[in-house]
């Protein structure tokens, strides 16, 4: 890598374009690498964040394609930092993690940075500027589209919507996300509305809902968010969304699925852990 690239300052309307053709090139140099998916950062753009103002740092090369970021996300309570580096010369990827942590002395809030287990240089970046691995983890669990399970039947009186079908009713994600969420939603290159699916009880109100991200360069599906309301839960709602969201993944020409998690309803449906890509969230007390 050419010692000489220095970071630029990216502005929040381009910032989540390069950001998502960064993590297509980091996922086909590496099949299991990395932490996130393009179309993480994709989802986390639903909402205007305060970490927009101020842009994100990205490395580009002489025609402009992004070899390495750090991307600076507000969920409230913290900033979440994610460096993203295409693998390349070690040294290159420590000088990166080190803008990053500098970067970090200048939030007004607590910043956590998600590490994988086995990136041992990060960590050492990390533990040698008093950072600490704290209680949370994200777990990377994958699933082979051949191997996806099979649709369940609904209950009587609740029916499968996608935002193709029924664009015209309340976006069940509105409630926790914003009125705006569509509009923003709408605007991710990898969101299709055929794969934001709800499930609508008799009643007419959303009994549960999941929202699947095909992504056609790297060929993976990813699954973000679920959520079954509490009145309807234990009916088999949320299996039967996941499992027709993967079929729908896998006609979109997905061949391996993906969710940062590994709770029961995953799992039974096949996914499995990566332990060596399990993330700890590495903080420290805030200056």
């Amino acid at each position: 890598m050419d010692a000489d690239v220095a970071p630029v300052t990216v502005a929040a309307s381009d910032y989540v374009t390069l950001a998502t053709t960064l993590l297509q090139r980091m996922r086909l140099a590496e099949p299991t690498g990395g932490v996130w998916e393009a179309a993480d950062v994709q989802w986390w753009s639903r909402q205007e964040r305060a970490s927009d103002l101020d842009g994100q740092l990205f490395w580009l090369d002489q025609r402009g394609e992004p070899l390495a970021a750090v991307v600076r996300t507000d969920f409230g309570r913290s900033v979440q930092c994610d460096v993203l580096v295409l693998p390349d010369d070690p040294e290159w990827q420590r000088s990166v993690w080190r803008t990053a942590i500098r970067k970090a002395d200048d939030s007004e809030k607590a910043v956590e940075f998600p590490v994988r287990a086995d990136a041992a240089a990060c960590i050492a970046e990390l533990a040698a500027a008093g950072f600490h691995a704290a209680d949370d983890a994200v777990v990377t669990s994958w699933l082979a589209a051949e191997s996806r399970p099979a649709i369940r039947v609904l209950p009587p009186g609740y029916r499968l919507l996608s935002r193709a079908d029924d664009k015209d009713r309340p976006h069940p994600l509105a409630k926790r996300n914003g009125q705006q969420v569509e509009q923003r939603l709408r605007r991710c290159s990898l969101y299709r509305p055929e794969l934001d699916l709800m499930v609508a009880a008799p009643d007419g109100q959303a009994a549960g809902y999941g929202l699947f991200w095909a992504d056609p360069v790297t060929g993976v599906g990813l699954v973000e968010p679920m959520r079954t309301e509490e009145a309807h839960q234990r009916l088999g709602i949320a299996a039967h969304v996941l499992a027709t969201g993967l079929e729908r993944l896998a006609d979109s020409g997905c061949h391996r699925f993906k969710v940062s998690n590994d709770i029961d309803l995953y799992l039974r449906a096949g996914f499995r852990p990566l332990r060596s890509a399990t993330a700890a969230v590495y903080a420290r007390a805030h200056r």
